[in-house]
C-alpha cells in the first residue's frame, strides 16, 4: 500500500505581480464600459421610443469576482502544470468556456470518480465558489495536489453553523436543492467532525409541511424516508433526529421562502414541545443574493413592458430572480443576447417546463409604440453579456449599436 503524498499548504496565487496581469485579463473578458456608463446615469437609457432599464444591483458579486480572479491567477502561477476544476467555477457558460480555453479541465462533481485517482502531486485543483464536499477535499489533499480554494465566504459561514449544529446534536434542516454543488458541500459539513451528525434537505414549502407534520404528530418513518430518498444523511431516523433541529440554507435561495420555512419549522417544534428550545436558526442568505432580489422588487415598482433575466440556466440565484419577475410581468430567462434571435423568436428557459423553449415576442417589442424593457442578472453573470443584450434589444427596435455607444 503506497503512502499518501504529503499534504500541501493552500496556495497563495494572489501575488501583486500576478494580479496586475489577471485584473487586465478579467477586465478585457468581462467588463463593459457601456453598462458602467448607464449605471452612472441612473441605470436607464432611452433612445427614440425605447427605454432600457437596469436593476440597481445585478451581475458579478465579490465572491464570484474573487473565484474568477483566483482561477485566472492559478494558470499564471502554474503555467506548465495540469490544472483541474471540481465541476464549474460558477454557473455561467461564458466564464466556464474561458477557463476551458485556458486549459483548465473540469472534473466530475456529483461523485468521486476514477478521474480523481489520475491526479498527481504536481497537479493543481481549483475548488469552485460553491465549495466541495469533504470527501472530495480529503481525496485531493491525500494525493498532495496543489489546492486553490475559491469557496465563497458566505458559504463557509453556513458550514461553520451546521458543524456547530452537529457538535450540539442538532439536525440541520437545509433549505436548498439536494443536487446542487453548494448544498452537497454543506450537507457533508452537517455530518460534523466525527461524521455522526444528521441533515434533511427541503426545497419547497410543500416538502417543509411534510416534515413539520412529522415533527408535530409523528407518522410512518418509511413513508417519510421514501419522500426524501437522496436528501437525508446516512442512518437518518426521523423519530430520533427531528427532536432537535436547526435551519440552514443554500445561500442563493429565495429569501422570503427561506424565512417562511424557518417560521413553519419553528411553529412545528413549539406545537410539539410548548417551547422553541429545540429549534435554532440564523440568517444565511448571502448578501449579494439578497441585494439582487431586493433591487428587482424595487425595479418592479415602476411600470415596464417586459423583463430579461440574463444568466446560466443552472444558476440558483438567477432562477429566483426569474420567479420574482414572472409574478409581475412577461419575463424571459436568457443565457445571452444570442437568445434574441429575431423579432419573431426568443429562446429562453421555461422554469415550469424545465427546458429551453422558443417563444414569439410580446407586442411591446414588436410594435412601434414606446417600450420600457428591464434587464437584471444573477451574481454569476458578467457585464459583457448585459452589454450584448442591451445592444441587441435596441437593434431589434431599430437603433444601431453605434448609436447606443455614442450616448
Amino acid at each position: 500500500m503506497s503512502e499518501a503524498a504529503p499534504k500541501r499548504p493552500r496556495v497563495n496565487v494572489r501575488r501583486p505581480d500576478v494580479m496586475t496581469q489577471v485584473n487586465a485579463e478579467v477586465e478585457r473578458h468581462y467588463r463593459s464600459s457601456i453598462v458602467e456608463r448607464i449605471r452612472a446615469n441612473g441605470g436607464e437609457i432611452t433612445l427614440g421610443n425605447t427605454t432600457v432599464r437596469l436593476a440597481q444591483q445585478f451581475g458579478f458579486c465579490y465572491g464570484v469576482e474573487r473565484a474568477i480572479d483566483l482561477a485566472y491567477a492559478a494558470r499564471r502561477v502554474f503555467p506548465d502544470n495540469r490544472i483541474f476544476l471540481i465541476g464549474e467555477i460558477i454557473h455561467n457558460p461564458e466564464v466556464n468556456r474561458q477557463l476551458v480555453d485556458m486549459g483548465i479541465v473540469s472534473l466530475p462533481w456529483k461523485q468521486l470518480t476514477n478521474d480523481y485517482d489520475q491526479l498527481t502531486a504536481e497537479d493543481v485543483v481549483i475548488v469552485p465558489a460553491f465549495g466541495a464536499p469533504t470527501n472530495f477535499m480529503e481525496k485531493i489533499e491525500e494525493l498532495g495536489c496543489y489546492v486553490v480554494d475559491t469557496t465563497c465566504g458566505d458559504v463557509m459561514k453556513v458550514w461553520r453553523r451546521v458543524r456547530g449544529y452537529a457538535k450540539d446534536g442538532i439536525t440541520s434542516i437545509i433549505h436548498g436543492k439536494a443536487g446542487h454543488e453548494e448544498t452537497q458541500a454543506t450537507a457533508s459539513r452537517a455530518l460534523g467532525e466525527d461524521g455522526k451528525g444528521h441533515y434533511l434537505i427541503v426545497l419547497t414549502l410543500e416538502e417543509t409541511d411534510i416534515v413539520c407534520r412529522y415533527i408535530r404528530e409523528g407518522g410512518d418513518r418509511e413513508t417519510l424516508l421514501k419522500r426524501f430518498p437522496h436528501a437525508v444523511s446516512p442512518g437518518f431516523d426521523p423519530d430520533l433526529h427531528l427532536k432537535k433541529v436547526g435551519v440552514a440554507n443554500q445561500t442563493t435561495m429565495l429569501k422570503s421562502e427561506t424565512e417562511e420555512i424557518q417560521r413553519r419549522v419553528r411553529a412545528a417544534v413549539v406545537a410539539r414541545d410548548g417551547s422553541s428550545e429545540s429549534f435554532q436558526v440564523f440568517d444565511t442568505i448571502c448578501g449579494a443574493t439578497q441585494e439582487r432580489q431586493d433591487a428587482l422588487f424595487e425595479m418592479l415598482r415602476r411600470p415596464m413592458d417586459m423583463l430579461f433575466v440574463v444568466g446560466g440556466y443552472n444558476s440558483s440565484n438567477t432562477t429566483h430572480l426569474v420567479e420574482i419577475g414572472e409574478q409581475a410581468l412577461p419575463t424571459f430567462f436568457i443565457r445571452n443576447a444570442q437568445c434574441l434571435q429575431s423579432l419573431e423568436q426568443i429562446v429562453h428557459f421555461d422554469l415550469h417546463e424545465k427546458s429551453e423553449i422558443t417563444s414569439g415576442y410580446p407586442g411591446a417589442l414588436l410594435g412601434e409604440a414606446p417600450a420600457v424593457i428591464g434587464i437584471t442578472a444573477g451574481a454569476s453573470c458578467p457585464n459583457n453579456l448585459i452589454e450584448d443584450t442591451i445592444f441587441r434589444i435596441f437593434e431589434m427596435r431599430g437603433v444601431p449599436k453605434e448609436q447606443v455607444k455614442a450616448v
